[in-house]
């Protein structure tokens, strides 16, 4: 199957996508990058993603005080909370619900974010449980609520794949820890692959995101 690639402004939007050359069985993939990168810094996921995603990768809206860019309002906390996610989550459903392709399926879409880019995928998946597919949180952490706790069975029936490194030193395992907890409080499935590495995902782990975004396991 060829695909298009390319990278284009939507709006305030800077995006880079994959178009599959089909019409039929489409589905949406929102990469997102963590703290400081770009819509570049997801592509090296594509080549194992399947081939039916249509996948967009948009730049954060957030300069960051060191250069890239971020998801949060508030550039420099170290932990954002889901309101601080507030904006960038508002736009990115603004953003894909102005996409229209043939094929496309209308309402929902899969996530695969890094760090602060999993964060993000996260507090969509509990603001908006109705609109994702598959998630997947590489590196991440969990965004606290503002107000109030998890609600039981927000995410009842989903699976989701957490992976985290060992001697991640920018996200403490912990922090994969407390997602995980609070996944399966609000009833998600979680399949969870913790390694000896750094803040990245490593070559078991990428296996297991292989076999968990696998159509067979749809």
């Amino acid at each position: 199957m060829s695909v298009e690639t390319n990278v284009v402004r939507i709006g305030n939007w800077v995006v880079r996508q994959r178009i599959p050359d089909r019409d039929e069985g489409l589905e949406l993939m929102i990469l997102l990058h963590g703290w400081t990168g770009d819509e570049n810094s997801m592509w090296i996921f594509t080549p194992r993603l399947p081939q039916n995603y249509l996948i967009i990768s948009p730049r954060g809206l957030f300069p960051t005080p060191i250069g890239g860019y971020g998801w949060g309002e508030n550039s420099i906390k170290e932990w954002p909370t889901m309101n601080d996610f507030k904006a960038a989550m508002q736009a990115l459903i603004d953003l894909i619900d102005t996409i229209d392709f043939p094929g496309l399926h209308e309402n929902r879409f899969n996530v695969l974010g890094f760090s602060q880019g999993a964060a993000l995928g996260y507090a969509l998946a509990f603001t908006h449980p109705d609109r994702i597919g598959k998630l997947a949180g590489l590196s991440g952490f969990f965004p606290e609520p503002t107000q109030g706790g998890l609600l039981d069975g927000t995410l009842e029936g989903k699976r989701v794949f957490v992976a985290h490194g060992l001697k991640d030193e920018m996200v403490p395992v912990d922090k994969a820890r407390q997602v995980v907890e609070a996944l399966k409080h609000s009833g998600a499935e979680v399949i969870y692959c913790e390694e000896d590495v750094g803040h990245k995902l490593s070559s078991g782990c990428f296996r297991g995101m292989d076999d968990y975004f696998a159509p067979s396991n749809d």
